[in-house]
């Protein structure tokens, strides 16, 4: 190993969000390339990479990458667009009209651009976006150096991107076969909502995501009109039409997830299901708390995710890792629930696993990929530190961020985007959004 190639981050603590282990103090992470080449002791480090680069954060924790489990970057660009509204009207009446007259692959492609350097900003490295236009999302990633996971998104109802469920699939196929191998993107099966989506078209995509070896993106239970709705037109809860249909493994990365019964919640913990939490958008659209100290019990994989911009309003993982630890206590009764670092977990080591990743994503360790963020606690708000790990939980913001790398590329420097213009980009958005003013 040539030490020419290392590169040594010098945090003062150090996470790396395996389970069970400690913050660490003098320790060093050596970088080769795209990946992570060691954890080790300070002096070691320096020793056995003597002519490596060193990158000194004297007042930084350092962890993995966060992993936003569920959003819709496009939608940055309809942020404060309809608040204060429930779900189905914001929808019916708000966003999906808006969409209609102004979703193109520009605009989306300038949208996801904008939330991949919110997202980098905020120490997230890796979006699980889930829109139209998945060949815009996909150069979005790729142009910034940010992961994602692009959706083969499909809605029974024709829009602006496509007539119905067979155009969706072929145009998300198409997408798919032309950034396939690409290295920092990831795909899903993405079926909007079961009042969206037929038997048929779920059918075809479970198919689909067994052919490409996908996982699945879907929003379910988010509401409790939407399980009256299935109840009152097929005869059940979406879960069970769901469970009927084959979709309930442990491909499904099933979002919202608010309202369920016990045996949803032991049906989910045994098939594998992935949940994506979302704290910030459920109570915003006061669609409910999800039993999170419940499906704790019960050993369901939840993760965390922000929704889109236009439900949040804000995509920072660092709100949503406090909201999960608050709202399990508060929900619940119990201040044991959730401690800061099962929150930090979900935005982690379980995220990756959600996405299929956990070989190479989700924590600091030896041949993993190098998505490594510095925090810094040196400001007077967060200090004295007596926790690191709580520190980040329940103190520190997207705003302490200071430095984001991927595939060991740095995307933020002292606060500074590197991979994205963002002086040009807010030109163009600032254009964008003058003339959805004037046309509205």
């Amino acid at each position: 190993m040539s030490a020419q190639a290392v590169k040594l981050l010098l945090p003062r603590w150090l996470i790396t969000m395996t389970p069970g282990s400690p913050v660490l103090e003098g320790h060093a992470l050596a970088v080769e390339g795209e990946r992570i080449a060691a954890v080790l002791p300070r002096e070691e480090a320096l020793s056995r990479y003597a002519d490596a680069e060193r990158v000194e954060l004297p007042h930084h924790v350092l962890i993995p990458g966060l992993i936003n489990a569920h959003t819709h970057s496009a939608m940055s660009l309809l942020r404060g667009v309809a608040d204060d509204l429930a779900l189905m009207d914001w929808l019916n009446n708000h966003i999906w009209p808006l969409e209609r007259q102004w979703v193109s692959e520009d605009w989306v492609y300038q949208g996801s651009l904008l939330s991949a350097a919110e997202a980098i900003r905020g120490g997230v490295t890796y979006l699980n976006d889930m829109y139209f236009f998945p060949t815009a999302m996909a150069r979005a990633a790729v142009d910034s150096g940010l992961r994602a996971g692009v959706s083969i998104n499909v809605i029974d109802f024709p829009t602006g991107y496509a007539a119905n469920a067979q155009d969706y699939i072929h145009k998300g196929l198409a997408a798919y076969e032309q950034f396939k191998g690409e290295a920092l993107l990831d795909w899903t099966s993405a079926p909007h909502a079961p009042y969206t989506v037929s038997d048929e078209t779920f059918t075809q995509l479970r198919e689909l995501s067994e052919k490409y070896d996908l996982q699945v993106h879907c929003h379910i239970h988010e509401t409790q009109d939407e399980i009256d709705g299935s109840v009152k037109q097929f005869g059940v809860r979406p879960l069970a039409r769901l469970d009927k249909l084959g979709l309930l493994n442990d491909r499904m990365i099933a979002v919202h997830m608010v309202h369920l019964t016990p045996d949803e919640i032991e049906l989910i913990a045994r098939q594998g299901v992935h949940l994506v939490h979302n704290p910030s958008s459920n109570l915003k659209l006061a669609s409910g708390i999800a039993p999170v100290k419940a499906l704790e019990a019960a050993g369901v994989n939840t993760v965390l995710g922000t929704d889109g911009a236009a439900s949040n309003n804000r995509q920072d993982m660092f709100t949503e890792i406090r909201a999960a630890a608050l709202l399990a206590k508060g929900s619940s009764g119990d201040p044991l629930t959730v401690s800061a670092r099962t929150a930090l977990e979900m935005a982690t080591v379980r995220a990756a696993k959600a996405m299929g990743r956990a070989d190479d994503l989700g924590t600091l360790e030896a041949g993993k990929q190098a998505d490594v963020v510095a925090v810094s606690l040196e400001a007077l708000e967060c200090q004295p530190v007596y926790h690191a790990d709580a520190q980040l939980a329940y103190v520190a913001g997207r705003e302490h961020v200071t430095d984001v790398w991927v595939a060991g590329r740095q995307l933020l420097k002292n606060r500074t985007n590197t991979s994205i213009d963002t002086g040009a980009l807010m030109g163009r958005v600032h254009d964008i959004v003058a003339k959805m003013r004037a046309g509205r």
